[in-house]
This record gives C-alpha cells, structure tokens and sequence, in this order.
C-alpha cells in the first residue's frame, strides 16, 4: 500500500531569520528534536493534554487522553509556518537559536493549527488544532476492534492518535500528495507506528482495506462521495467537515446513510481534487457587515452553496430564528446527496455535489 519507504533525506540549510514569503516545503529535518530538549517536549507536551482536558474534549474518553499524552507531536511537526507581520517565518526543531527553536516547541503543543505545507502561497497541508481533533475523535465514537478510514494523512499525527488507540492493523491514512504520505510515514516511524498510510484520492477512499467500522476526514468536502458507503460496515459512523461544520453520518447499507451536523465549528484544508469546492460561487451582498459575518449565517450560505444568494439565505436565517448547526442534517440515498434543515423530507432540501 503506497510507495516504498525511501532513505531519511539529508537535512536542509537554516533558514534566513525574520519575515519571509511562504516557498514550497523544504526536506526535513533528520531529528526533529536535539538531544537534550526530550524534558521540555514532554512538559509541553502535558501542558497541551491539560489545555485539551479543560474544554471537555475527553469527558468519558480516558483513552484519548492517554493518546495525547503519549504521542509526541513535535515528532510530526519538525518544522511549521508561523505568521509575523510582513509575511511568514519557518520554525523548525533543529534551529541553532534556542530561542527560536524554543518558539518552534512552543507553537508544536499550543492548541492551535499549524501550516506545515505550502505550496505557491497555497496551505496545502496542515496540523489541526488539538482540541479540535480530540472532539472529533472522541464523536468518532470508535471501539475496541473497529477499523477506521482517515481521509487526509497530513503530518501523520491524528492517524498516530488512532493506531495509539486502535492498534496498527486497523487504521488506514489516505492523502493525494505522495509528498504528503511519505513525510507522514517517516514521521509514524520514528513515534513508533506503523499503520497503512496509502497515496491515493481520498473521495475514492480505500477499497483494498475495506470494510471499515469508521471514516473520519480531516479536510473539507463538498459531498458525501459514495465509495465511503460501498466501503463501510452497516452500522458505520462517517465523520467528515463540511459547509464550516462537521457531518456525522449513521451509516444503514451502501445505499444509504443519514445524520445531524455538530454545534463544533471546523475549519480545515479542502480536499485536494474536489473540483466542488472550487465551484462555489462568490457572493456580494447589500446585507449589513453584522449579518454577512455571523458564523451561522455563514454556515448555511456555505451550506447551500449555489442555491441560495444571501438575501434568500438571510430571509431563511431570519425566519426560522438564526438556526444553529444541530438542525442541519445530511442524507445519502441511492447515490444522491442533500442537505436539509430539521427534516430530510422537509420544505428546506439542497443537493450537495
């Protein structure tokens, strides 16, 4: 599955300090962290197991929990891109200056996302933020046993997360990019995992592993692809980002799945390949600033992607009391794919893909 592992790439040149345009990812580094600096990744590393803790992320999931605290993510961060006032610098692990190299472990187990791919001035790959993948995680709703698809592999950490959980045999990682699929398995073999991590289109998912017990997406889709149904188990769970939100989906047979979005925000990479998300057209609108930059009316305009303009949306919006996400729901039927509020079956359908 994938490509063959290659021999660890030499190390790249330190990077000119300050502000910098973002340039295509450099090789990475061998080590990502320099002997002695073990002590301050795990206090760190505890700090962000503790910040995770305290938004509720792993209320009656103990076991994620240990994950986090064991997996090591400076390990599949060895370098990230970090915004700075005229443009972008590259903090990396192996940085001669230790206060540079002390922001970079610093930025590794702060709970936010991270750029750690670009590409012409495009993020292409990213780490998400902790808490975020926590609750995710936790939604995933995953048992001893169980197999789970990941659609984008990323740096490799949340499939490390899973194989922590789950064991290496029953998690399979896809991403597009073989750049991608090859830095995430250097960065799983040197935490110590090894589970399928596959280059291939994500929307087809992975047929020579199937069936799986879950799917769970770490990029942005503009449908619910049906090979995900053809590869699950009846009684499957489908946990995806879609529209700013995330989609959890009660997988019945390879014809049919249906669920309600969460009230969690999600902001993520779209998937590479998803022609849909470039389709989507772009508004304006007479609306007040206020309305146009609410975080739920922004949900249902991306939501209903073309078929709505934003006065239709707003006139919704505004009538049914500013719903919130819970009340947007997902159905897969027969290979068609519709968005609905409070009903599938309701006055209020959009087709999505």
């Amino acid at each position: 599955m994938g490509a063959p592992h290659e021999p660890e790439p030499t190390p790249p040149e330190p990077p000119t300090p300050g502000p910098r345009p973002l340039q295509p990812s450099p090789q990475e580094p061998l080590s990502p962290v320099p002997p002695g600096d073990a002590d301050p990744a795990a206090a760190a590393r505890a700090g962000l197991v503790r910040e995770i803790e305290a938004s509720g992320a792993f209320e009656g999931e103990p076991r994620w929990r240990a994950a986090f605290t064991e997996v090591p993510r400076h390990l599949f961060v060895p370098y990230y891109y970090a915004s700075v006032a005229g443009g972008y610098e590259r903090l990396w692990g192996e940085d001669p200056n230790p206060a540079r190299r002390a922001r970079w472990l610093n930025g590794v187990y702060a709970d936010t996302p991270l750029a750690t791919r670009v590409r012409d001035g495009d993020l292409v790959s990213s780490s998400s933020q902790p808490s975020l993948m926590a609750k995710m995680l936790a939604e995933l709703d995953v048992h001893d046993g169980q197999s789970v698809l990941e659609i984008g592999a990323g740096t490799g950490y949340n499939a490390a997360l899973l194989a922590h959980r789950l064991g290496d045999e029953l998690v399979t990682t896809v991403d597009l990019e073989p750049e991608i699929t090859e830095a995430a398995r250097r960065h799983l073999e040197r935490a110590g995992y090894r589970p399928a991590v596959v280059t291939g289109d994500g929307a087809r998912g992975c047929a020579a592993r199937a069936p799986y017990d879950r799917i769970i997406a770490t990029c942005t889709m503009s449908t619910i692809p049906q090979a995900w149904l053809d590869q699950c188990r009846p009684g499957a769970r489908i946990l995806a980002p879609l529209a700013t939100g995330l989609i959890a989906l009660s997988v019945r047979d390879a014809t049919h799945a249906e669920g309600r979005f969460l009230s969690t925000p999600a902001y993520f990479v779209p998937l590479r390949g998803d022609t849909g998300q470039a389709e989507r057209p772009r508004y304006t609108s007479s609306l007040p600033r206020r309305i146009v930059q609410d975080e739920l009316f922004r949900f249902l305009l991306a939501l209903t992607g073309g078929a709505l303009d934003p006065e239709e949306a707003f006139a919704l919006w505004r009538r049914e009391g500013r719903p919130a996400r819970e009340r947007f729901g997902v159905t897969v039927s027969s290979g068609a794919v519709w968005a609905w509020l409070d009903d599938p079956s309701g006055p209020y359908v959009w087709g999505l893909g």
